[in-house]
């Protein structure tokens, strides 16, 4: 599962605003607290499009990563809440407030900050394919101001279709999506693409916002012998109302990211969120104090996924524990 978030440094002043763009706070100790390496002291826009544990570890991880490479940051956090409208407010904002280097965590965000401007270095993460978002000409050569870390491994979603098709006997899966995020259509397709292979069927239905994510669940009950939920920003967000379908109808649900397993999901593969921003952390210091260019600095992965079964929701959900999982897992929870 994600890390706990670690603890701010006291060094570290955050300057926070609402998500329409508040003027960004002075840090009024800036100059007497103490500065990085090169006695340089920079101005970070850090946006996250929405609230969830996944992307709450991230930010936590960028951070704690800067904190450690002994930068003095100040930071003008921002959240718009999945409202687009806001998020061009809050790039405008850090265009205005000429911030030193911009973090994105997820695809709405760096798409939006990456379409504003080409002059401020991005730094993303959370972002499931970067090529197909337009945010970078390659994974290797990113080519542009943008680069950062992806939370797609590239097994993961296929390995997932491949356990309910083994372990289940699962026929046909109900996926719950916002068809207005691009990383989203993505992950469908390969679960689309592997269940063909596996003989497999996909029904799916699309929401706008969290609030949709009940009834779009509930609509594919009668037709779905299991539920899985793909790393969506609006679905995660919803994620307690699907966790009380998949208990009232007892299906199991499998889910694209280790928080949601620890909230109520029965399986996933992940990896720590913490760890891709930490990633993404150690990469914008590179770019800060060390002159990297991103359009130089490749994309980097996930680490290595694991597997992890909660025992607890397999209960809720009234399946018969298999021992089977246990020689499978390589974490089982009971939450």
């Amino acid at each position: 599962m994600a890390c706990d978030a670690g603890e701010e440094n006291g060094e570290t002043e955050e300057a926070s605003g609402d998500a329409a763009g508040d003027e960004e706070v002075e840090d009024d100790d800036a100059d007497e607290g103490e500065t990085s390496a090169n006695g340089e002291a920079f101005d970070i826009g850090v946006v996250q499009y929405a609230d969830h544990p996944s992307l709450d570890a991230a930010t936590d991880g960028f951070k704690d990563a800067l904190d450690d490479a002994g930068l003095d940051i100040t930071y003008d956090d921002q959240n718009p809440n999945g409202d687009m409208n806001v998020l061009q407010t809050i790039a405008d904002t850090f265009i205005g407030n000429d911030v030193d280097l911009i973090f994105a965590n997820a695809t709405p965000a760096a798409q939006i900050m990456s379409s504003s401007t080409a002059d401020i270095p991005i730094l993303f993460t959370s972002v499931t394919d970067p090529e197909g978002a337009q945010l970078v000409d390659s994974l290797d050569s990113p080519g542009g101001n943008v680069t950062g870390t992806m939370d797609l491994h590239p097994d993961a979603i296929s390995q997932t279709v491949e356990l309910m098709s083994e372990e289940f006997d699962i026929e046909t899966i109900g996926m719950i999506y916002n068809a207005g995020e691009q990383n989203s259509e993505y992950q469908v397709s390969i679960a689309e693409e592997t269940a063909d292979e596996l003989g497999m069927n996909v029904q799916t239905a699309t929401v706008q916002t969290s609030a949709d994510v009940q009834s779009a669940t509930e609509s594919l009950i009668g037709n779905i012998d299991a539920i899985y939920i793909i790393t969506d920003n609006e679905v995660v967000s919803g994620l307690d109302a699907v966790i009380g379908v998949a208990e009232s109808e007892g299906l199991p649900l499998f889910v694209g990211e280790l928080d949601s397993v620890e909230a109520g999901g029965l399986a996933g593969f992940g990896f720590s969120y913490y760890d891709i921003g930490y990633k993404t952390g150690e990469m914008a210091a590179d770019v800060l104090v060390n002159g990297e260019d991103p359009a130089t600095l490749s994309v980097e992965f996930p680490p290595e996924l694991e597997l992890v079964f909660n025992e607890g929701a397999a209960e809720r959900m009234g399946l018969d524990w298999d021992d089977e999982w246990e020689t499978i897992a390589d974490n089982i929870i009971n939450e």
